[in-house]
């Protein structure tokens, strides 16, 4: 839980830094919050979480 909402906020604000910049319009900001507020009621949803928990553990297992 705590990894899916620090990927959210990090996703917000990158949206947010891009609309700003104008490199996205908001429009196509929107459609693309909407598809994966979408994409997360589907059946992908659990294969997707999955991938990106095991993302998640390999960049934490990584040693700098």
């Amino acid at each position: 839980m705590a990894i899916s909402l620090s990927v959210v906020l990090l996703l917000a604000i990158i949206l947010v830094v891009m609309i700003r910049s104008g490199s996205i319009k908001p429009l196509p900001a929107l459609v693309a919050a909407l598809f994966g507020f979408f994409l997360a009621s589907t059946g992908m949803a659990p294969t997707i979480q999955r991938f990106m928990d095991s993302l998640a553990e390999t960049v934490n297992k990584i040693n700098f």
